[in-house]
């Protein structure tokens, strides 16, 4: 490798968190944690009986869509129509029985066809190339018609544009050959009331010989159970609609469907079990107007295959919002918890800070009311981490417990009680994530280092070709040789070791390189393997990160040829990014870290690998960014800087690998904003002997914790 002696110190620098100060400040709190106490509050401490969470909505702060919803429970299903006065029921399945939902929206009619095994294989193209199949059978003719249908589409523009990409897939042609690929839609003519649906089937399958869909459904009709009807068509507008009119004239009286009842279509389904042999009821429930409720008394739960396959406590609502299938679990409040703390932090953490966790958990939940229009919120960490009944275990149902009803308020108002996984080090100040003041969300220290325990430690070196990366240190061996810098010269173990872009194993992510036993390698520095509390990521190209930052500022011009941290904030975190000298305009500083590729946190350093400082003659510093250079090395012989790497002794004895042409490493602490608790923080203090109590009230500042 080539050794150039600089002046200017190296900026790839860490951020680390200083442990002994951090004990001395521990020993210091703890003198106070006698007379650090819960105050009564003087506002009213807010309650909540059940809570809505969101799986799959249509909103403008969250979009997550499914097509269909399939259920199961280890009991009956019991399915009706929620109303203002209360549920009404329609029917019940069978127990163990797996039913399907969908809306009864715009589809893509890809065929129909009496081969079960080409409707199966049209079907499982749809999957393959990413769309949602329906593989439905109805009687027509005195035969069994397979009928396969694609996608849920909130208009006829839509569905159009699905069936012409679908007509011409080329997979789809070699299966099904000539297709009449049609849209199918919400509008229906509605027949009379039939006394069970084989008689309701037997009128649907008259309806269909005249060349019409028609459908069995079940609507809701009073105070009692659901009456069987037949919705007679699929149109995507009313000329359309006239249509079926006509056609189905001789099959009896029609009227126009009314488009504020509450019902659901009834069909058989393969899509799932993929067996002629094995339907699946699928119920369609309308766009608008109906809310379909879905409970179990079985105390395992009902499972949503959409999501994981996970189970849930409580009930679910299905219903149509934004032109799309929203799925909400309403359960009660306490027992979301149970899965919340669950899924924020792991159970055999201590006891107390599960129950900081369980705490903050709720509070968090309180502070957002209807955060989603027909939900508080949603599953995921975007409001806080819910995985149903999987994610319970007896550490976190007991955390819960031991707190009920217990939040966290500032003032009398209950606190937005954000958490965050590790802090790295210092939490942050509020103003330095969402460029807003909030008293009771200040910065303090922070001890995360337990996300460290345990955990590897990698080398950063020079390979023979020039090339840096990471290789653990148990593949490699000490020698007795060094580099005339006096750096360390290791050898590799084994055959076909892989080195790394960061000290992580990441399958994703190409390697640097594979190197083969006893290969020699230069040693630039030894850290541990990236975690929570402190990370690496890169190197990123000018090309790449340009791309990343103009999702978030489009207004960004490139080329990328430098990038600095213009201003931080009280933790360290970067308030200010400027790209090229220009300030980058985000909507907060929370921002940056989507902007930069999607880093763990704010609180780095940036690694501008092009970037030196050069002492010339007389005294001058120059500043180098990018370009070519002139060099002279260990050996006294000048030398251009060629495309690869070179390496920069400065005057501590340090190595830094620099390059040509700009690159950028990022090197930082903390997972997460930051902002409020930090997980592995309230870990630490527990492990220190704190109680939920102390720590909630050491990460938000001048609190009272208060039970309803």
């Amino acid at each position: 490798m080539k050794l150039v002696q600089l002046n200017g110190g190296s900026r790839d620098r860490r951020n680390r968190s200083k442990p002994v100060a951090f004990m001395l400040l521990l020993v210091s709190l703890l003198m106070l944690v006698s007379v650090w106490t819960v105050s009564p509050s003087r506002g009213a401490v807010p309650s909540l009986e059940t809570i809505r969470v969101a799986l799959f909505i249509e909103h403008a702060r969250y979009k997550l869509n499914t097509a269909s919803a399939t259920m199961t429970s280890a009991g009956a299903l019991a399915i009706g129509i929620r109303q203002p006065s209360g549920v009404k029921p329609l029917l019940q399945t069978k127990a163990g029985e797996t039913v399907r939902f969908t809306l009864d929206d715009y589809k893509v009619k890809i065929t129909e066809t009496t081969e079960f095994a080409t409707a199966l294989a049209i079907v499982k193209r749809l999957k393959a190339a990413g769309g949602a199949g329906f593989l439905t059978a109805v009687p027509k003719n005195n035969a069994t018609v397979y009928q396969v249908m694609e996608g849920s589409y909130r208009s006829a523009a839509e569905a159009k544009t699905a069936s012409e990409r679908w007509s011409k897939d080329s997979g789809i042609i070699g299966v099904a050959g000539k297709m009449n690929v049609e849209t199918m839609g919400p509008l229906h003519l509605e027949s009379g009331i039939y006394s069970s649906q084989a008689e309701a089937d037997k009128a649907a399958s008259a309806f269909r010989a005249l060349g019409v869909d028609a459908f069995t459904a079940l609507k809701q009709a009073g105070t009692g159970g659901g009456q069987y009807t037949v919705l007679v068509g699929a149109a995507v507008d009313q000329a359309g609609l006239n249509d079926v009119k006509a056609k189905a004239a001789s099959g009896g009286t029609l009227k126009a469907a009314d488009a504020n009842a509450s019902y659901v279509i009834i069909r058989d389904d393969y899509s799932v079990s993929e067996s002629a042999n094995s339907p699946m009821a699928l119920y369609s429930v309308p766009l608008t107007g109906t809310k379909l409720w879905v409970s179990t008394e079985a105390a395992t739960g009902i499972k949503l295959a959409e999501r994981y396959n996970r189970s849930y406590r409580g009930q679910f609502e299905l219903s149509g919002l934004s032109g799309k299938l929203a799925v909400v679990n309403e359960l009660p409040f306490e027992q979301y918890l149970y899965a919340v703390v669950g899924g924020e932090m792991p159970a055999s953490w201590p006891a107390e800070a599960l129950k900081a966790q369980a705490v903050a958990a709720r509070t968090y939940a309180l502070y957002q009311g209807f955060g989603f229009q027909i939900a508080h919120v949603v599953d995921t960490t975007l409001s806080q981490v819910y995985g149903g009944i999987g994610s319970e275990k007896p550490a976190t149902i007991k955390a819960v417990d031991e707190t009920r009803g217990e939040v966290a308020m500032y003032n009398g108002k209950v606190i937005e009680a954000l958490f965050s996984s590790s802090a790295g080090g210092a939490s942050a100040d509020a103003t330095e994530i969402w460029g807003n003041e909030v008293p009771y969300l200040k910065s303090v220290t922070s001890q995360d280092q337990a996300s460290e325990k345990g955990l590897p430690y990698w080398y950063r070196v020079v390979l023979p070709s020039g090339e840096t990366g990471y290789i653990r240190e148990d593949l490699v061996e000490a020698t007795n040789d060094a580099t005339a810098a006096g750096s360390k010269i290791m050898r590799v173990k084994g055959d076909g070791v892989m080195v790394r872009p960061i000290p992580l194993v990441q399958d994703n992510v190409p390697a640097v390189g594979k190197v083969g036993s006893s290969t020699p390698v230069v040693v630039l520095e030894r850290v541990i393997q990236s975690n929570e509390n402190s990370w690496v990521r890169g190197p990123f190209t000018p090309d790449t990160l340009l791309a990343s930052i103009k999702k978030v500022s489009p207004s960004v011009q490139g080329p990328i040829r430098t990038l600095e941290a213009g201003n931080t904030g009280p933790s360290g975190r970067i308030t200010e990014l400027l790209v090229n000298g220009a300030n980058v305009t985000v909507k907060n500083p929370d921002s940056f870290r989507s902007a930069l590729g999607g880093l763990p946190s704010t609180k780095l350093e940036i690694d501008e690998t092009a970037r030196m400082t050069i002492a010339a003659s007389g005294d001058r510093i120059s500043e180098r960014k990018d370009g070519a250079l002139t060099v002279i090395g260990a050996d006294g012989k000048p030398e251009q800087l060629g495309a690869g790497s070179i390496f920069i002794l400065n005057g501590h004895g340090e190595v830094r690998a620099a390059t040509k042409e700009p690159t950028f490493r990022f090197v930082g602490s903390g997972y997460g904003h930051g902002v409020g608790l930090s997980q592995y923080g309230a870990r630490g203090l527990a492990e220190s002997g704190y109680d939920y109590k102390y720590i909630l009230q050491y990460y938000y500042k001048d609190i009272t914790i208060v039970k309803e």
